[in-house]
């Protein structure tokens, strides 16, 4: 691992589609060893590809801290259809209203309602579960803030966007609002100054280090 041989540290980790952050975790785990505590600051939908900073050891005690860090996302939108889920996942429902010329795009403080199909838990259970078991229920809004909310290209019915914002942001809504639209694909691009390209799964970044980089967005 480190070159210290010390095991308490940040993993980044690029998480391909198709499978869990739990996946990862359990993956990451066996590969340490079991008795090594091993979590994940920051849940992506399994559809979704990019950053999770795995926690290591000691490094598992600094989770509130990594997940209060900003994100940054790359995005394609699917317009003129809707997705229960937000996301390929879900059933889909072709409207054809597909928006011509550029699009109002929010950024600053926003109030936003997660998606029923979210890891916020509700009386203990998470959402998504009770949403596929068919329960009713409604999620209280919460305050985010976007930063950056670009457009990057435009083809047929599809749009990418470059989407910057704080954490606890829900980027499958911030797309459903546009109009009828759903997330086709979602890439994790960076966390706080924690960047993708530097995803290694076989280097440790050792604790001091990783507070040291945590240090200016505290």
């Amino acid at each position: 691992m480190s070159a210290t041989g010390s095991t308490d540290g940040l993993l980044l980790f690029d998480k391909p589609a198709g499978i869990t952050s739990h996946d990862v975790v359990l993956q990451i785990r066996r590969r340490l060893g079991r008795q090594l505590k091993v979590g994940h600051a920051g849940t992506l939908d399994p559809f979704a590809t990019g950053l999770l900073i795995l926690l290591v050891g000691r490094a598992t005690r600094s989770q509130s801290l990594v997940m209060a860090l900003p994100k940054r996302y790359e995005v394609t939108a699917r317009f003129g259809a809707v997705s229960s889920t937000g996301d390929p996942e879900g059933e889909i429902t072709v409207t054809g209203r597909i928006p011509q010329g550029e699009l109002t795009l929010p950024t600053g403080v926003l109030r936003q309602r997660p998606p029923a199909y979210s890891a916020v838990k509700v009386g203990g259970r998470r959402a998504y579960a009770l949403a596929r078991a068919g329960v009713s229920f409604e999620l209280a809004e919460r305050e985010v803030t976007v930063h950056r909310f670009q457009e990057t290209r435009r083809a047929g019915d599809e749009r990418d966007f470059v989407i910057e914002c704080s954490s606890g942001t829900y980027v499958r809504s911030l797309i459903a609002d546009l109009g009828d639209a759903y997330c086709t694909a979602l890439r994790r691009t960076r966390i706080g100054d924690f960047d993708v390209q530097d995803a290694d799964p076989e280097r440790l970044l050792p604790l001091e280090q990783a507070l040291r980089q945590l240090a200016p967005n505290l």
